[in-house]
């Protein structure tokens, strides 16, 4: 039996890897071959020492020592210690003392790389990057699309897809379309949020009942909201954080998903989308090509054109036939993303990994 860690953010952290990171130990627990367990790279202090976590710069402090001491109690314990990874500050704050860790103990590490930001943080980041990614037993990424990126850069990678778990998410057939448009990102700038609202704001000219459900939160909420109010945008509403178990609602509710990405890997929302029925339109950023088909799973168009975003968008409305046609194709596309798909190609990685 291999003895495996993952080593990622929780769910009180709400974000794509922590989703992702929370269905790979739930499907694992039900292998005989693998033992798993979970350190959270942002653990909740006990008692008191809770208080610290609510003040600016000593929660992150107190955060990171008890994460280092957590790493070092139970790293030992384990065989392949699986490591999610982003970009920038939090490739420092999070992979690193976990690789450095792993590599005390002398365990095997896997790096599971998740950033759509991997280019410009391998090139702009060299050193800090270099030198950890030369302790890495494996690299592991999301798409096809982050493998050819760090190939650039001299390192191999494997692909194993996200996990989409059909059971958890409603599908609703749409047999007509309503102006119901969904965005569910974090409210950071690469996600490119602001030309969604520019995107409504032209369909809102067309369709004046148009109506936008903004889920997320982040660093860029108020001037988003500030920008929707200087767009004039009615029906327009900011939900703030949805926690998981809760977005079923919400793909629920409406009937188109936009995705205005500027820079991007694999975003589990559009596999969401995809499940519950939601045709897509979304940016070409990234990996997106690899996951969504122009006109045959959803709509592309160029980052930053959000006219071209708001077109397609107002096309689906008015071509029942080809939209329907598209949902079908999106659905069928993501039994690849299943578990029944993707969970042999992590044990194959753990296995492998463990006998290196």
């Amino acid at each position: 039996m291999t003895r495996v860690l993952i080593v990622a953010a929780s769910l009180d952290i709400l974000g794509g890897q922590a989703v992702q990171a929370e269905r790979l130990i739930r499907h694992l627990q039900d292998e005989p071959s693998v033992q798993v367990a979970f350190l959270p790279i942002n653990p909740r202090l006990p008692g008191i020492l809770r208080k610290l976590q609510s003040i600016k710069y000593v929660r992150t402090l107190a955060t990171s020592i008890a994460y280092i001491l957590n790493l070092l109690r139970e790293v030992r314990k384990y065989d392949v210690i699986h490591i999610f990874s982003a970009a920038y500050l939090s490739f420092l704050i999070a992979p690193t003392p976990a690789i450095l860790v792993s590599k005390l103990y002398g365990k095997k590490i896997l790096l599971n790389y998740h950033s759509g930001e991997a280019e410009d943080h391998l090139q702009r980041w060299p050193r800090s990057t270099r030198s950890m990614l030369r302790l890495v037993d494996k690299i592991v990424v999301p798409s096809e699309y982050l493998v050819r990126v760090f190939a650039k850069f001299g390192y191999e990678a494997r692909a194993i897809f996200n996990i989409i778990d059909l059971d958890t998410f409603e599908f609703r057939q749409r047999t007509t379309l309503r102006p119901l448009f969904l965005s569910n990102r974090n409210l950071e700038s690469h996600y490119g949020v602001d030309d969604l609202l520019r995107a409504f704001a032209n369909i809102q000219r067309e369709i004046p009942d148009a109506v936008l459900t903004v889920v997320g939160d982040g660093s860029q909420r108020n001037a988003l909201e500030n920008l929707a109010n200087e767009l004039q945008l009615k029906h327009t509403t900011f939900t703030g954080r949805v926690e998981h178990d809760e977005i079923n609602r919400q793909y629920f509710a409406t009937d188109v998903y936009l995705n205005a990405s500027k820079i991007d890997n694999q975003p589990l929302s559009i596999l969401e989308a995809f499940t519950c029925g939601l045709p897509v339109v979304t940016t070409n950023a990234g990996g997106i090509p690899d996951m969504v088909t122009d006109e045959i799973t959803g709509f592309l168009v160029p980052v930053g054109n959000y006219g071209a975003l708001a077109a397609r968008a107002l096309k689906l409305l008015t071509d029942g036939a080809a939209s329907q046609t598209m949902i079908e194709r999106a659905r069928s596309e993501c039994t690849k993303y299943t578990w029944s798909v993707v969970g042999p190609q992590w044990l194959d990685v753990y296995h492998s990994v463990a006998k290196k």
